[in-house]
């Protein structure tokens, strides 16, 4: 028997998909926020490596420079990441696609775990308010996409949704 294109998944088998729904305030708001600092880190590294590496974060100089000699290639390969993290994170909000966004998140988290790991692990040569800084810095490539999967995914969001849209 052949099944027509409006019969795929259909039947006992079929799996229900929860409705779509747009991005909250707050999700679009860190999603946001995550874009923009990969586009600034981004565009940075790619088009000026060298300034990058003697002059970032632009405040009090040399994060990068401490951590070892400039390698061109590197830096270009930082921009490069996060210059692509920025195109999905910015999709997720411009296309207002709930299913980008905790894909975006897991990817901040991919990304930001380790970061953060390693540069928390890697703070002698700094003083105590660079340490500071760049640990409170990088914290947030962790702890926005926590928050944007605890919005984003909380149980119960549709009922609470079609209640809003009903009153």
């Amino acid at each position: 028997m052949r099944r027509s294109a409006t019969d795929v998944g259909a039947g006992p088998a079929a799996v229900e998909r929860p409705p779509s729904r747009p991005l909250s305030r707050a999700v679009a708001a860190g999603l946001l926020y995550l874009a923009g600092s990969a586009v600034t880190v981004g565009l940075w590294a790619q088009l000026a490596p060298r300034s990058f590496y003697d002059d970032f974060p632009g405040v009090r100089r040399f994060w990068v420079s401490l951590d070892g000699p400039y390698n061109e290639h590197l830096i270009r390969d930082i921009g490069g990441l996060n210059l692509s993290l920025a195109l999905l994170t910015m999709a997720a909000v411009g296309l207002r696609a709930s299913g980008l966004a905790p894909l975006a998140a897991g990817c901040w988290l991919v990304y930001g775990f380790p970061h953060l790991g390693y540069h928390l692990t890697h703070l002698a040569p700094y003083e105590p308010v660079d340490a500071a800084a760049q640990a409170a810095a990088l914290a947030t490539q962790v702890l926005v996409p926590l928050l944007v999967l605890a919005v984003h995914l909380r149980p119960g969001w549709h009922r609470d949704r079609m209640t809003r849209s009903a009153a």
